[in-house]
């Protein structure tokens, strides 16, 4: 009897860690709007690390620590207009109680769960000193047209200048 119930817990045990894995592979999750919903990091193709790219995105530009961009999922590029060869798109930002329009020049495998890289200036309106290196729950909403100035914002976006899918 005690071998059985070790066995049932054991079991239980394998079961949630491997659905704990499964869940943290999700890449992230949609709403009920065109906007995705996840974890935005940062990257700087100049600083040395793992994965680091290079200095040219996707768009044909190149990096540029002083601009308002970012790089989608790879998996999201065709959710954001297509993200390649002279074209860039925009998308609004959402979190930690404050927005930003980003110009998403780039694309990149991140790392599972992550769904959008800032770059440096951007990151820095959501983390100021560059410690936290993740910000959670970032809502991503892609934005219409060619038209937008990207950096931080106060107003609003109306429905007609989002995105859907």
């Amino acid at each position: 009897m005690m071998v059985r119930l070790s066995a049932v817990i054991c079991g239980a045990a394998i079961m949630f860690v491997c659905s704990s894995a499964a869940m943290a592979r999700s890449e992230h999750r949609t709403t009920h709007d065109a906007s995705i919903v996840g974890v935005a990091s940062t990257y700087n193709p100049y600083r040395p690390g793992y994965r680091e790219g290079g200095p040219e995105a996707a768009s044909g530009e190149r990096y540029d620590p002083s601009a308002w961009t970012a790089a989608i999922q790879t998996g999201l590029r065709e959710k954001f207009g297509g993200v390649h060869g002279g074209r860039a798109r925009y998308a609004l930002c959402e979190g930690v109680n404050k927005k930003v329009i980003v110009k998403i020049n780039d694309v990149g495998p991140l790392e599972p769960g992550r769904i959008i890289d800032l770059n440096e200036r951007t990151m820095r309106l959501f983390d100021p000193t560059l410690q936290r290196g993740l910000i959670p729950n970032v809502k991503v909403t892609p934005l219409r047209g060619d038209h937008w100035t990207p950096g931080p914002i106060a107003g609003m976006i109306t429905a007609s200048e989002v995105a859907t899918d």
